[in-house]
């Protein structure tokens, strides 16, 4: 398998489902696969609302290796999307060498800020979005990113910079049935605090061999059927999707029984001092099990 590296940890390279990109090890994105994710971080949450005039803008955190823009700006009502990612040597890796993306990196709706997310959101206050999408690195015991993952960043940070109607979406780690209670049913139960109208969804991503969650958030309800949501698209979308219609999205967010007691049993609040972090596969199984 041919591979290409940089200082900062990150591989680009061809493996059973395609090219690949991986950060200090760990699997980023894939190229058969990331249709699948990338339409449930932004697709999803686009066509569930009617964007204000003049404010159709989103707001991706994270989110260096530029996939997410480049499929937000497949959305032809989107004015600006605004890309935050603090590790500027990951962003010109991939601007140079995820040819897939180089359109979306020179698209002039698109703003590149390289800076910590919740410096950027707190110093730019006259700044609002209708969309706040945190394709977040997961959150990893001494990792950068879990305190983006806590009540205080969701109330205090992100929910102030959100439009009347915005929505906030997160990827929130394993959904499967044995490795949901790591991080996905607290991301939930914490969004829940924050925010009026929480959906919890999730996806099986093959090279992760394991479901993955997301949660998408407002204080706006999520009214439309799945005919509406496809017809939307239609409307609103550049090409067409290969995984994502309004049927996908229905199926998406209707979890399985176990999972969704898990979810209405949750009562722990995600903050700096109580944090939960991904160990691995089926590692809250056994916790359990203890």
């Amino acid at each position: 398998m041919g591979e290409i590296s940089c200082s900062n940890g990150i591989s680009v390279g061809n493996g059973v489902n395609g090219k690949s990109h991986a950060l200090t090890g760990y699997r980023k994105s894939c190229w058969y696969e990331e249709e699948i994710e990338e339409n449930l971080r932004w697709s999803f949450a686009l066509n569930r609302r009617d964007p204000v005039p003049g404010h159709r803008t989103a707001l991706v955190i994270d989110g260096g290796e530029g996939s997410t823009a480049r499929e937000i700006l497949r959305h032809k009502p989107v004015e600006k999307v605004v890309m935050c990612d603090i590790d500027e040597e990951v962003v010109e890796f991939c601007k140079s060498y995820l040819v897939v993306n180089r359109e979306a990196f020179s698209n002039p709706r698109l703003e590149l800020v390289i800076n910590d997310a919740r410096a950027e959101l707190e110093s730019r206050k006259e700044y609002y979005y209708d969309v706040i999408i945190g394709d977040l690195a997961d959150p990893i015991e001494g990792g950068p990113c879990y305190k983006l993952y806590t009540k205080s960043f969701y109330e205090f940070i992100v929910k102030p910079r959100l439009n009347p109607g915005g929505i906030f979406v997160t990827q929130a780690g394993p959904a499967g049935i044995f490795s949901h209670t790591e991080v996905f049913s607290c991301i939930y139960n914490t969004l829940k605090q924050v925010f009026k109208y929480v959906v919890p969804y999730s996806a099986h991503i093959p090279s992760f061999a394991d479901t993955w969650g997301w949660v998408m958030a407002s204080d706006s309800p999520f009214t439309l059927s799945a005919e509406e949501l496809d017809l939307r698209m239609k409307l609103n979308i550049k090409g067409e999707n290969r995984y994502l219609d309004g049927n996908t999205i229905a199926s998406a967010s209707s979890l399985s029984k176990a999972v969704r007691k898990s979810l209405d049993n949750e009562t722990h609040v995600y903050t700096e001092g109580s944090a939960r972090f991904i160990y691995g596969y089926g590692s809250a199984l056994k916790h359990n099990q203890a």
